[in-house]
């Protein structure tokens, strides 16, 4: 049976990048934390604490703004399609969020559960905490990124006004709340850097899907100047060069800092110059199908890090080097083949499990204001879950679940039309398929009920 191939239209490069940029957060979360057993504890140890030279490592690995450009660019597609098509804001936000938050629901009931199960069986609380906070960590992108979602139709706006001039603008904001923070230390402030530097990366995204970023040397200028501030931030201001920062006096993403910004310029900018070379390559049908299971990928790749933590090394059928030792680097592409081969068979048996959510019938006219709510509970609590995962203190977090359930059950939740709105729609469907003379055309048969 032949593969899939891709959408016509579509551009592979973007499906390319993201593809490439998930494969190296999976790579990156594998390599820089390591989950250990011993003395019959679980604990978790960051490799960078462990290697003098890692810190330029995530030089490599941080390619969260690559994700973000990306974004912006099948957001900025998506919605001017639906856009032209007579759509409106919310049945588009409507549907990109289920997309997103049905599948994480599953990750969530799921780890959920085995959380639940271990805390019930006594496992021990400082264990599962640790545990609990790894497999949350990563959740941290979805509420941003859903964000973005919601607020895609109105910074679209912006940049069809305004153009480069927004991220360049966002850019300003995000460096003044780095001084905010350095400098008087306002407490709170930092949260705005999260929607200004992400969503600077995200406005790079429209600009690449209308062409105003990709002329000339655009992306080359973008590069340049990305390079140079960040060479000036790294050599006189107080920012680290770890592109992951988390835990610094001055970090680069929690919140992320005007040094990420500068960073992710350099980094985006020559990834879009190197378009041009990438249209030269074929339609791959095996890339359509890998960026189809970008999601679950991410959701689900720090399972096998866990399974290995709580099955192989208590048997002692792995062994745990010293981290940044000869041994444990020989060991890296071993234990890389081992994780790879856990999460395919997982991301199989999650993908398959997950077909029924991929076709519930559709919304034609979902509320605005349950999709309001259902963001206002959603998002919260992913962050909550982000930072103190799914155990604090050894016990499942019910409230942040229990929102986090609400939101789903407000986002599935459908509005009847009024009657006679409903019988006009029904009279609509019917006409086509009634001659003059009564009989159906083509045989087909009429059948009442709800029209979606």
């Amino acid at each position: 049976m032949p593969l899939p191939s891709a959408s016509p239209g579509r551009n592979q490069y973007a499906d390319l990048l993201r593809v490439g940029a998930i494969c190296a957060v999976v790579l990156g979360h594998w390599l820089l934390t390591d989950l250990t057993y011993r003395a019959g504890r679980v604990s978790g140890l960051d490799a960078l604490d462990y290697v003098s030279w890692g810190r330029w490592v995530t030089l490599l690995f941080q390619v969260m703004p690559v994700v973000f450009l990306v974004g912006g660019y099948a957001n900025a597609a998506s919605w001017t399609a639906h856009r032209r098509a007579g759509g409106s804001w919310t049945s588009w936000v409507h549907r990109r969020a289920l997309r997103l938050l049905l599948p994480t629901a599953v990750y969530l009931g799921v780890v959920s559960l085995a959380a639940a199960a271990a805390w019930a069986g006594g496992a021990g609380a400082a264990e599962l905490a640790r545990a609990g906070w790894y497999l949350a960590l990563h959740l941290w992108f979805l509420p941003v990124y859903l964000l973005l979602i919601a607020l895609t139709p109105a910074l679209h706006v912006a940049h069809t006004r305004r153009g480069l001039a927004v991220p360049a603008a966002m850019a300003a904001g995000a460096a003044l709340v780095d001084l905010a923070i350095l400098g008087p230390r306002l407490p709170l402030v930092g949260f705005a850097n999260y929607l200004l530097v992400w969503g600077a990366m995200h406005q790079w995204g429209f600009a690449w899907h209308d062409g105003s970023l990709t002329r000339g040397r655009r992306p080359l200028v973008l590069a340049l100047a990305g390079l140079l501030l960040l060479t000036g931030l790294l050599t006189w201001g107080p920012f680290p060069v770890d592109m992951i920062g988390a835990g610094l006096p001055a970090g680069n993403t929690t919140p992320p800092s005007i040094a990420l910004l500068a960073f992710a310029a350099a980094q985006c900018g020559l990834l879009l110059a190197a378009e041009p070379l990438a249209r030269r390559l074929p339609p791959s049908a095996l890339l359509h199908r890998l960026n189809r299971a970008v999601m679950t990928v991410y959701l689900w790749h720090p399972v096998p890090v866990v399974l290995v933590a709580v099955t192989l090394y208590p048997a002692r059928l792995a062994p745990q080097p010293a981290i940044g030792g000869w041994q444990w680097w020989a060991l890296r592409p071993a234990w890389f083949a081992l994780l790879a081969a856990l999460l395919a068979l997982l991301v199989a048996a999650v993908r398959r499990a997950q077909r029924p959510l991929l076709h519930l019938p559709p919304f034609p006219r979902p509320s605005p204001v349950l999709l309001a709510c259902s963001l206002a509970t959603t998002l919260p609590a992913l962050a909550w879950l982000a930072v103190n995962g799914f155990a604090p203190s050894g016990r499942p977090p019910v409230l942040a679940l229990a929102a986090y359930a609400l939101g789903i059950a407000l986002l599935l939740a459908r509005t009847t039309p009024p009657p006679h709105r409903r019988r006009s729609a029904v009279g609509r469907r019917t006409r086509p398929d009634v001659r003059s003379d009564g009989r159906r055309r083509n045989g087909q048969k009429w059948r009442s009920g709800l029209v979606w």
